[in-house]
């Protein structure tokens, strides 16, 4: 048996029995998992289809690669993890289930839901590669990135808290006392563009029109209930060892 190494994982939830979504992103990361773009894990979103054909599916999708190029490609020596347990109530143990996704060399994608399901081919067409038996389908292939980011505001922020650190007072449990008028300047920042003139036009996503590679999954929530109707989902890239 190959030993895995954990690269990164980001967390998620779901609830089954109900319409829900959840997300989880993380674009800053250690040196290990930027060295290997493709094993670096932007995002991990996931919902419950409440319309449509894929009515009673759990969606889930993958992102990693930030700033990927139009050539990017999934690694052959990574396995794409999302790993779910579906427990009776928050906080109970529950049954556990990893849909595992791994690709080949032509970027050929094999993809394991738990023990109940398995599809190998060619995931990258725009209605994705389903399962014989209709249960799950998967799409992998390069997406426009989702997450929101205002930059510029986020620097601005940053330097604004530096400028005063040096002068600032905390309290027992160690949070720092800030007025009003400085809480409400940090949430300007934040939620503006204090590079415009003037200053506080609409915030700009750092993100819009970048890439990421994306590995989106519909699954049949029959295949991931089996311990009750709440479900917890994280993601994590893994290497051999």
């Amino acid at each position: 048996m190959k030993r895995m190494t954990w690269l990164k994982g980001a967390l998620a939830l779901s609830v089954l029995s109900a319409a829900s979504w959840a997300l989880a992103a993380d674009h800053i990361d250690a040196p290990a998992a930027i060295a290997d773009p493709a094993a670096d894990i932007t995002d991990l979103y996931t919902w419950t289809e409440t319309a449509g054909v894929d009515k009673g599916h759990v969606v889930f999708v993958l992102n990693v690669t930030p700033l990927a190029a139009t050539d990017a490609k999934f690694s052959d020596k990574v396995q794409y993890v999302i790993h779910t347990e579906s427990a009776s109530a928050f906080g109970k143990p529950g049954e556990k289930s990893d849909i595992i996704v791994t690709f080949d060399a032509a970027q050929k994608a094999s993809v394991w839901v738990g023990e109940k399901g398995y599809v190998a081919g060619d995931a990258s067409a725009a209605g994705g590669l389903a399962s014989a038996d209709g249960k799950f389908k998967v799409f992998a292939g390069l997406r426009d990135d989702p997450f929101f980011f205002n930059l510029t505001g986020f620097k601005a922020a940053v330097g604004a808290v530096e400028a005063k650190a040096a002068s600032l007072t905390f309290d027992a449990a160690g949070c720092p006392a800030v007025d009003a008028a400085t809480s409400m300047a940090l949430v300007k920042a934040l939620s503006t563009d204090p590079t415009s003139t003037p200053p506080g036009a609409a915030a700009k996503d750092f993100f819009a029109g970048k890439n990421v590679l994306s590995i989106v999954l519909s699954v049949d929530k029959s295949m991931l209930n089996a311990g009750g109707p709440i479900m917890s989902a994280w993601a994590s890239t893994n290497v051999g060892g």
